[in-house]
């Protein structure tokens, strides 16, 4: 059903942007009518195979199909936007009619700027971005504990173990005494299993290697070994005390319980029976935050909303995901959204790159001029 949603939106915003263009006096007076349809039918092609072959194949074939056409459906997403916008102030043509096709040809070329930008964020590697956490009941012992969490690398044919590998040379370079996946890591097709884990197994940190599974990593079958295959423990709704008096609990990810109709209470299950001091939750949906701070978490790590990943989706994803990316206090909690290690889709990014998140643990009491740096960088409050 997905999929063909969505062929069927990016096929509107196709033929819509064919049509328009037509119209541009670039387009009229220096490319043949074959030329131009054929461009047109080639390019839709190009996508339907990319989602049809490239998505659910695997070799260096279906790696470029899939490339190419998640890619060009980016781009009709931001030329339409413009072009529309043009078309709504001029009334489709009516008014200012001999400007109307100018300014269509106007808002084509933004809307290929605005796809350069975004894949040069895309392709770009992640940033890694330090935070600073007072937790509530830390030991002396563990004031300074730095933990580094990946989320959402969608590992597949677009993202593989050359990608991989240099992710992992940016963890092992911020030294972390813990390591936190966030889910969807896997994206379910690609190269071999053993490609994509091995270079995973070259981390080894104190704390150990923690991880909590994600939507996709329940798409085409369950993959969440994939996670222990790599050297990680999988927390599904439970808790472990990774040194005395730190607890680290994770949940399964809490839009798949919904769409499967389980409403009980996941969140509540992996916190009981834990023992006193800190607490850190992983969730791969940044969903119930609220019952997490009741129950006593004193950080939440999640991802899954990508930020949005393409400017303008933000604004629609932030109306299911209120806690969109970036740092929050929610109720003396504080909680932290990855915007994604890696992409989904498209290799794009508008406007932030992707994200490897450090926090460093601190005792209460113990201030520090990087602690209060963050806390004014990040200043969303809920």
């Amino acid at each position: 059903m997905f999929g063909t949603i969505l062929i069927s939106v990016c096929t509107f915003m196709h033929v819509y942007i064919f049509w328009r263009a037509a119209s541009v006096p670039f387009v009229e007076q220096h490319i043949s009518r074959r030329i131009f349809i054929g461009t047109g039918l080639i390019l839709w092609a190009i996508f339907f195979l990319g989602r049809m072959l490239g998505h659910s194949g695997t070799g260096i074939l279906a790696g470029v199909l899939e490339f190419l056409g998640m890619n060009w459906m980016a781009v009709l997403f931001l030329m339409f936007l413009p072009l529309l916008l043009v078309d709504l102030i001029t009334l489709f043509g009516f008014l200012m009619p001999r400007f109307a096709p100018s300014l269509r040809g106007a808002a084509l070329v933004i809307g290929m700027v605005l796809s350069a930008i975004a894949l040069f964020q895309g392709m770009r590697p992640p940033l890694v971005e330090k935070y600073e956490v007072t937790l509530p009941g830390l030991p002396s012992a563990l004031d300074g504990t730095v933990i580094v969490a990946l989320s959402d690398m969608h590992l597949g044919s677009l993202l593989g173990k050359r990608w991989l590998s240099g992710r992992i040379a940016q963890v092992k370079a911020e030294k972390p005494d813990l390591v936190v996946l966030l889910g969807d890591i896997f994206e379910g097709h690609g190269p071999p299993e053993d490609q994509l884990i091995a270079p995973f197994r070259q981390l080894s940190v104190p704390y150990g290697l923690w991880a909590v599974p994600g939507n996709h990593e329940f798409y085409g079958g369950r993959r969440t070994n994939l996670f222990e295959s790599a050297g990680f423990k999988l927390l599904n709704n439970t808790w472990v005390e990774v040194r005395p008096g730190l607890v680290l609990a994770g949940v399964e990810d809490l839009t798949i319980r919904s769409r499967n109709g389980q409403n009980n209470d996941p969140i509540s299950q992996a916190l009981a029976g834990r023992p006193p001091g800190a607490t850190i939750l992983l969730s791969h949906t940044p969903w119930q935050a609220e019952k997490a701070a009741e129950k006593g978490v004193g950080l939440m790590l999640s991802g899954h909303t990508h930020g949005g990943q393409i400017w303008p989706f933000g604004y629609l994803v932030q109306k299911r995901y209120p806690l969109l990316e970036g740092r929050y206090e929610v109720e003396g909690m504080t909680a932290i959204i990855c915007r994604g290690t890696g992409t989904w889709g498209p290799r794009m990014r508008l406007w932030h790159p992707g994200q490897i998140l450090r926090v460093t643990l601190r005792k209460e009491g113990v201030a520090t001029l990087q602690g209060e740096m963050n806390d004014r960088t990040y200043p969303k409050i809920l």
